[in-house]
């Protein structure tokens, strides 16, 4: 059975008192998780071992970081280790996510190797794949994010695919108030399940774990998660409203 899961991504924002404040109303929002549903929070690096210590006694609740560095140490000012983030508990790492694509210029390469370091610190990954409006335009979205996949998670053997998660990111549905529909997403999370399957093999793509991160919502997300292919999703702005976050991880 695939687990199923509803990751938030707080991006930047939010104080410190304001994430302690949104993590204990998550918490107490009296969520009633089934054995294959995790919660993932991604809150800034600075607030991950306070999330962790709230969290850490809720079954059923994870703490992921938004990014890491893909050097294992050395003179990098600014950056963080994925051997940091797993010596505070940290239980998954996003990678690859449309903004550090776009704004940081990481490439498919980059992420290999932050997804090889991901891996070999004990956590894992949540791989963010997807394509930009005008590739969807252009309907050679299959062939961009087939390219992604091989670049940067294809050289990893079957079993390492068990610590993957891959969330399909519809670029021109972030921040747009545009939304893929249930069928586009589902489309193309079948399409990943089918490389992984031409890959690996049958029983690994069924096994995989893949989210949908293109503005869901509590409107929308029922509807998102009763598709085969989609297995939950990585939320955005709504992961900042407490009752908004909690709706969505009870809409399986």
């Amino acid at each position: 059975m695939r687990k199923k899961i509803v990751a938030g991504n707080w991006k930047m924002n939010l104080t410190l008192s304001q994430g302690e404040q949104l993590l204990n109303d998550i918490v107490n929002a009296g969520l009633k998780l089934e054995d294959d549903v995790a919660v993932v929070v991604a809150p800034p690096f600075p607030y991950l071992q306070k999330a962790k210590s709230i969290l850490q006694h809720n079954p059923g609740f994870f703490v992921a970081a938004q990014n890491c560095a893909s050097e294992k140490s050395g003179a990098y000012t600014g950056e963080v280790s994925a051997e940091m983030l797993k010596s505070i508990g940290v239980d998954y790492v996003i990678l690859g996510h449309s903004e550090r694509r776009e704004y940081f210029n990481e490439s498919n390469e980059i992420l290999a190797k932050k997804v090889d370091l991901v891996l070999a610190n004990g956590m894992k990954a949540i791989f963010c794949c997807g394509e930009p409006l005008a590739v969807r335009q252009a309907e050679t979205q299959n062939e961009y994010v087939a390219k992604q996949l091989e670049e940067s998670l294809f050289h990893l053997p079957a079993e390492a695919l068990k610590d993957i998660v891959i969330a399909y990111e519809p670029i021109w549905a972030i921040g747009t108030g545009l939304t893929a529909s249930a069928q586009q997403a589902q489309d193309m999370h079948a399409f990943i399940r089918a490389q992984v399957a031409k890959k690996y093999d049958r029983e690994t793509a069924l096994r995989l774990t893949i989210l949908y991160g293109g503005s869901a919502k509590p409107g929308n997300a029922p509807e998102l998660f009763a598709c085969e292919d989609v297995d939950g999703g990585l939320i955005g702005g709504a992961s900042l409203v407490a009752k908004d976050f909690a709706a969505i991880a009870q809409s399986f």
